[in-house]
C-alpha cells in the first residue's frame, strides 16, 4: 500500500477566507436568482427576484471592495503581489506546459485567471450598479444615471458577457479542484476552510525552491 506524507501550512489568514466565502455565495446566489426568475412571467415573482438581486449585488460590491483592500494591505498570502508572476504565464505559454510547480500558495498559473476574475467582478460591479439606477431608479449611481435610459445597453451587455464568464468560472474552477484533489492525491478545498495548505513531502524541496526564486523576483 503506498503511503502519502504531507507537508502542512497555515497559509491564508481569516479574514481573506471570510472575504472569499462572501463573494463566492453572493455570485452563486445572483446567479440563482437570474436562474429564477426566468421561470415567472412579469409579475410580482419576477420583480421581487430582481430585487433579491439588486440586494445581493450590493453584498457583492461590498466584497469585492474589501478583496480589493486585503489585496493591497492584508498578510502575504492574501496579496495580489504573491498572485503576479508573469513570467511562469509566460513560460507556459511558450513552451505550452501548464503544469504549475508546486508552492505554498496561489497556484502560479491560476493566479492568471483569478486576476483577470477580478478585474471582472469589478466591472459587473460597475455595469450592475448603472442598470439598477436606470432600471430600478435605486443605487448610488441613480443620482448620476437614473434618468439616463439611452444607456442601459451600454451596461447591459458587458454585464450579461461578465455574467456568462463567471457562470463558466465557477463550473472550471469547482472541476478544478476535484480533478487536482483526485489526479495529485492533495486536498485543495479544504484550504479556504481551514486556512492549511497541503503539499506532498517529496515536493518540499521543489516548493523551498520556488519560493525562494519568487522571492528573488520580487526583490530584483
Amino acid at each position: 500500500m503506498e503511503t502519502i506524507t504531507y507537508q502542512r501550512q497555515k497559509i491564508y489568514d481569516p479574514v481573506l477566507r471570510l472575504i472569499h466565502l462572501w463573494n463566492g455565495l453572493a455570485i452563486v446566489f445572483l446567479m440563482t436568482t437570474i436562474w429564477l426568475s426566468e421561470l415567472f412571467e412579469k409579475g410580482v415573482g419576477e420583480d421581487t427576484l430582481w430585487q433579491m438581486h439588486i440586494y445581493i449585488g450590493y453584498a457583492l460590491v461590498v466584497g469585492v471592495v474589501a478583496r480589493l483592500v486585503w489585496g493591497f494591505v492584508g498578510p502575504h498570502h492574501a496579496r495580489f503581489s504573491d498572485m503576479w508572476h508573469p513570467v511562469a504565464w509566460w513560460g507556459a505559454v511558450r513552451h505550452f506546459n501548464f503544469k504549475a510547480t508546486p508552492r505554498f500558495g496561489h497556484n502560479t498559473l491560476a493566479s492568471g485567471a483569478y486576476l483577470l476574475v477580478y478585474g471582472l467582478l469589478v466591472m459587473m460591479a460597475v455595469t450592475g450598479l448603472g442598470l439598477a439606477a436606470i432600471e430600478h431608479s435605486a443605487g448610488p449611481f441613480n443620482a448620476w444615471f437614473g434618468d439616463m435610459a439611452w444607456l442601459e445597453d451600454f451596461f447591459e451587455e458587458p454585464h450579461e458577457i461578465i455574467y456568462y464568464f463567471l457562470m463558466g468560472f465557477v463550473v472550471i474552477h469547482i472541476a478544478a479542484l476535484i480533478w487536482h484533489e483526485v489526479k495529485d492525491k492533495t486536498p485543495l478545498a479544504q484550504a479556504m476552510v481551514t486556512g492549511y495548505q497541503y503539499e506532498i513531502e517529496s515536493n518540499s524541496s521543489q516548493i523551498a525552491e520556488t519560493s525562494q526564486h519568487i522571492q528573488g523576483e520580487h526583490h530584483a
